[in-house]
């Protein structure tokens, strides 16, 4: 795909630089790319400067954390001013909350025998690339492998840090509304992250989308890397439903059997892509056809 607006680099959980990830795309043909990291807007200029380098068109990203129902929500946002105070002074929060949340993941497994997990999780953060971010869950999880507590990542998660694990440390999120009215404010594009990644019921996911429409939202993102026809289906009803426009990623976090920059399950043709609001896009899309 010539567009991907979900990636992650090492300024959040991801794997990879900004500048890497940007030069992996443009490799691998992708034209437009927003760089979405979890709360914070750090790897920008470095995934700027390197897209202006490639003649890769960068679209400002960012994946906010949320609270709704009783779950963390992720929204997208696209297309915003760096400078917004209400974005940035989320972010701020949002950053604050990270590392505190990070220091009780690493308590609890501390308690359970796992000794230096806040530590070494930050060690292998800073092996990847130091930011000035927290350390997140894939790193702990890459922590407990290394040190022998589990055989691989998804053992990690299933034991230790998934849904309801020890590890999942119920952070303060905004609400839903709240994250999107900050979006909105500094003139952001808006999409709900892989909408059918929660447990959700069906009654309970139409019940989201239609908050998140209240709340100002734009979009649900229909295609989330090698997510099943099924669910991409299921999606592309709604959207048509509550007449939104789509967006869709491979949610790339580094090299991996789950996920690769450019690679999605195909958006329906009915549906109208977020991304050609954008400006600039559409042109750089007709030149580049």
């Amino acid at each position: 795909m010539r567009v991907d607006l979900h990636c992650h680099s090492t300024a959040s959980d991801g794997q990879l630089p900004p500048a890497v990830v940007v030069g992996r795309a443009h490799e691998r043909g992708v034209r437009v790319l927003a760089l979405t990291d979890h709360d914070t807007l750090e790897g920008l200029a470095e995934a700027r400067s390197a897209a202006e380098e490639l003649g890769l068109h960068l679209v400002n990203g960012v994946e906010l954390s949320c609270t709704w129902g009783g779950a963390t929500i992720h929204v997208l946002g696209y297309g915003f001013d760096l400078q917004a105070e209400p974005l940035l002074r989320a972010l701020e929060d949002l950053h604050h909350g990270r590392w505190a949340r990070a220091e009780e993941i690493g308590r609890r497994l501390d308690a359970k025998g796992m000794h230096g997990a806040f530590e070494g999780a930050r060690a292998i953060q800073r092996e990847l690339g130091d930011s000035g971010n927290a350390p997140a869950r894939p790193h702990f999880a890459e922590f407990l492998v290394r040190e022998g507590y589990v055989g691989d990542r998804a053992e990690a998660f299933r034991k230790w840090l998934g849904a309801g694990k020890l590890g999942d440390v119920k952070q303060h999120w905004p609400a839903l509304a709240e994250a999107v009215g900050t979006l909105r404010e500094a003139g952001a594009w808006i999409s709900l992250a892989h909408p059918y990644q929660y447990d959700f019921t069906r009654t309970k996911r139409r019940k989201l989308i239609a908050d998140f429409i209240q709340a100002g939202g734009h979009a649900i993102e229909v295609v989330n890397g090698p997510q099943p026809a099924e669910q991409v289906g299921v999606l592309s009803i709604l959207a048509r439903e509550f007449g939104l426009l789509v967006s869709a990623g491979s949610d790339f976090h580094g090299p991996s059997d789950w996920s690769e920059l450019g690679l999605y399950r195909a958006v329906p043709d009915d549906l109208p892509p977020l991304w050609m609001r954008f400006k600039g896009v559409a042109q750089v899309l007709e030149e580049t056809q």
